[in-house]
This record gives C-alpha cells, sequence and structure tokens, in this order.
C-alpha cells in the first residue's frame, strides 16, 4: 500500500506538467500571434482595405490607434490622397523616386498649408504630411491660442529630403537618416498672425511664454511621429525639433 501510494505521489507532478504544457503552447502562440499584428499594424504592412481601423480623418482630435492608423498611408497611394485634403492640409501627391542605395522616395507629397498654416514642403512622405496636419491642427494651433490669443499663421522648416546618413553618433553613422526617404520634417520657427515669431534656437531655453509653448507642442508631437526631438536631445538639433515616422521610437 504505501509503495502504491509512493509511486503515485512521483507520478502526479508528471501529469500535471503534461497539463501545463499545450497551456505554455498556447500562450506562446497567442504572444508570437499577438507580436506579429503589432509589427505588421506598426509598419503598415497591412492593405487598409483588410484593416479593422477605420481609415484616419485628419479632422478627428484623439483618435484612437492613431500611429496604427498613420502607418496605413504608408504603401497606399489611393487612401493618402483621399485622407490628405482640405480644410486640414492643402497637399499633392509628388512622383515616386525609387529607392536606390538608400535614397529616394515612394508614395510622398507636396504640402503648402496644414492646420491652417503656411507651410511650403517640396517631398515629404504621406506619413509625415498627415502627422504634421494633425499636430498643426489639434496641438500647435490650440496653444497658441491658449498662450498668445493669436493662431500660427507660417511655419519654417529646415528641410525634408536628403540622401545621408545618421548625424551625431558614431553608433548611426552608417545608417540612412529618415531624411534620405523624405520621412522626416526638421522645423524651425513660427509665425502668429500678430506677427509674433517664435523660434526654437531663440526660445526654446527661456522662460516666457514662447518656451512654454514650443515645449508643449514638442511633447504633444510624440503622439504623430515615432521620432520627435529637439534641443534637448544634442546639439545637432538646438535649433529646431526633428519628426519622422521611422522603425524606432524616441521623444525627446
Amino acid at each position: 500500500m504505501d509503495a502504491e501510494n509512493k509511486s503515485d505521489k512521483q507520478s502526479a507532478p508528471s501529469r500535471g506538467q503534461g497539463r501545463r504544457a499545450p497551456r505554455v503552447r498556447a500562450i506562446l502562440l497567442l504572444v508570437l500571434v499577438a507580436a506579429s499584428i503589432f509589427v505588421v499594424m506598426r509598419q503598415g504592412l497591412l492593405p487598409a482595405r483588410w484593416s479593422p481601423l477605420p481609415a484616419l480623418d485628419l479632422s478627428v482630435p484623439n483618435a484612437w490607434f492613431v500611429d496604427w492608423r498613420i502607418a496605413e498611408l504608408k504603401r497606399d497611394r489611393e487612401l493618402c490622397t483621399r485622407v490628405l485634403r482640405g480644410p486640414v492640409i492643402s497637399a499633392s501627391p509628388v512622383r515616386d523616386n525609387p529607392i536606390k542605395d538608400g535614397c529616394g522616395w515612394e508614395n510622398a507629397m507636396r504640402i503648402s498649408s496644414a492646420g491652417g498654416a503656411s507651410l511650403s514642403v517640396g517631398t515629404v512622405s504621406c506619413e509625415v504630411a498627415a502627422g504634421i496636419a494633425m499636430w498643426m491642427a489639434h496641438e500647435v494651433q490650440p496653444r497658441a491660442v491658449e498662450i498668445f490669443g493669436s493662431r500660427v499663421t507660417s511655419v519654417q522648416h529646415m528641410g525634408t529630403y536628403a540622401c545621408r546618413n545618421v548625424l551625431g553618433r558614431k553608433m548611426w553613422t552608417d545608417v540612412r537618416s529618415e531624411h534620405a526617404t523624405a520621412n522626416a520634417l526638421d522645423i524651425s520657427a513660427f509665425t502668429l498672425a500678430s506677427g509674433r515669431q517664435i523660434s526654437v534656437v531663440r526660445h526654446w531655453s527661456g522662460s516666457g511664454a514662447e518656451a512654454r509653448f514650443l515645449r508643449e507642442i514638442h511633447s504633444a508631437a510624440c503622439r504623430y511621429f515615432r521620432v520627435a526631438i529637439g534641443p534637448e536631445f544634442n546639439a545637432l538639433h538646438r535649433d529646431h525639433f526633428h519628426y519622422d515616422r521611422g522603425f524606432l521610437s524616441r521623444c525627446k
């Protein structure tokens, strides 16, 4: 009797482990599926017609899953031209410049205004154009009115497309910048309807209304861009905000 009880006790853990194994495999499979869905949605690899999310509407603030919905524009020219329209943005398609040696662009737009402000941008990816439009409409303009009692009428920038590598970090110097595929935009200053000018290089480090404005809108940009860095990131960004829709995520 004692020998039988001992045998049962020894076999019990084995039976328990046998029952747990399928559950562990199921959990791992679910994690793998979830991770795959995350990558596919984040990189805009799922055609919009198969997406469970509604198409992006630039005029809607605080949109759910806004990052994934912007990503859907990446490879879909028809969706891009349907979404990027007035009154939130004035933009038109740019002919593709097939990517070679890491440089070029696909599904890019030319912008003349965004969020009710003049912004002349020759070539920028559809994703970045959508991000800029929403950032201007739902973050920049409301804060300008709140802080200064005046809307932004024009935005100055320091460029979009540039066939070059990442600057400033030795570990990235052999890697193409997001600028090399027109997937980035550098913003340097804003002009208000009152004529007041707000510059990143002149006002970021201050303590007045201009510094508050710049810090608040820069922080809010992280909602629409994967990388949103400025003067506190490094000396190379002391005079502008860099916004891009690349693979990495960094806000500073």
